[in-house]
């Protein structure tokens, strides 16, 4: 599977913050929050020049009133993120944990700079700066006191090696000798893969889990309205297998180098042995059916999508997995910004 990776450039960072005050109370999606909020502080700390497609890709939060979406009673907050994803290709994925966190408490998230932006000084000149500002400053006119914002130290930062964590900065200590690149998550991604299995009996997957909100059809028609300030969309069928892979391949040729790719530059840059075994999965994929769903729209204030559960018959084709892996660290679909797109595969109960 080498090969099919190859093109796509990515880093993973994953952070682990320390509460340092005797409360905070997370927003109900994290992800949203923690894009307004460190987004404008990085729109904030750049030259103007720098700074302008920020403060374009950020014009929509600021429609809606900017940090003071935060400071708003519940009740007057939109009941949906706008759809205000960063000038850098960028994804902003939170643990799943608790809403409430005490002083001393680890809050765990991810970030993924993905494509032309998968650029580790970007990081560090950036990124890295405007989080130790929103981990130190309170944000202004604040009139709730258990915001995380001001709140927290940064404890560690680790960067993924195929599917190990390396350290990056620990207690507040960033390691200058480390040398990130943007194609070491790739590496031994699929040998890894079926090593972290006791045996090939044991890939036995029958369940996914959407741990984020997930929407892969057009979107583009608008929702219905039904009281004034909400919307509504009816969800479309839970996706098929075959859709997923099929959301994996668009989703890879938007992060491949360069501008205006499609599918043809993508089997090029992978070859016609890699297009042909994926073409193969895609076919045992048609042969799965979706035998029953779990499935519900995604909570108020989240990103419009569902969530929940989808149950297969029969179980999932070993030569899918790494694709649905793969997949799922991509993330696909809509507002991946925001962490959707992403789920976990479940074994069969025995």
């Amino acid at each position: 599977m080498w090969p099919f990776i190859r093109p796509i450039r990515l880093i993973r960072y994953l952070f682990i913050w320390r509460v340092n005050q005797s409360l905070v109370r997370l927003p109900s999606y994290l992800p949203t929050e923690l894009s307004l909020v460190l987004g404008t502080a990085i729109t904030r700390r750049l030259p103007t020049r720098q700074a302008a497609p920020w403060i374009k890709a950020m014009a929509p939060w600021e429609e809606l009133g900017g940090l003071s979406i935060i400071n708003r009673p519940e009740r007057k907050k939109p009941s949906f993120p706008p759809d205000a994803a960063w000038p850098v290709k960028t994804t902003v994925f939170a643990y799943p944990g608790k809403l409430t966190y005490g002083r001393g408490e680890p809050i765990l998230w991810e970030l993924k700079l993905l494509g032309d932006n998968a650029d580790h000084d970007l990081f560090l000149e950036v990124i890295l700066p405007a989080i130790e500002d929103i981990a130190t400053t309170k944000l202004p006119a604040t009139r709730r006191h258990n915001l995380l914002w001001g709140g927290f130290d940064i404890q560690a930062i680790y960067v993924a090696r195929g599917r190990r964590w390396e350290p990056l900065v620990q207690d507040g200590h960033l390691d200058l000798r480390c040398r990130v690149t943007p194609t070491q998550w790739a590496e031994g991604w699929d040998t890894d893969f079926i090593a972290q299995s006791v045996s090939e009996s044991d890939l036995n997957f029958n369940r996914l889990r959407w741990l984020t909100p997930v929407i892969l059809e057009d979107a583009a028609s608008p929702p219905s309205r039904r009281r004034r300030g909400r919307r509504r969309r009816k969800n479309p069928p839970p996706p098929e297998l075959s859709n997923i892979l099929k959301a994996l391949l668009e989703r890879m040729i938007t992060l491949l180098p360069g501008k205006h790719n499609t599918p043809d530059t993508l089997w090029e840059a992978v070859g016609p042995e890699e297009r042909a075994t994926f073409e193969s999965a895609l076919d045992q994929a048609g042969g799965v059916s979706l035998l029953k769903a779990a499935m519900k729209s995604a909570p108020k204030r989240w990103p419009t999508g569902q969530i929940g559960t989808e149950f297969f018959f029969p179980s999932i084709p070993t030569s899918l997995l790494p694709y649905l892996d793969l997949a799922s660290v991509l993330h696909i679909g809509k507002q991946t910004h925001f962490g959707c797109g992403t789920f976990v595969l479940l074994p069969a109960k025995r």
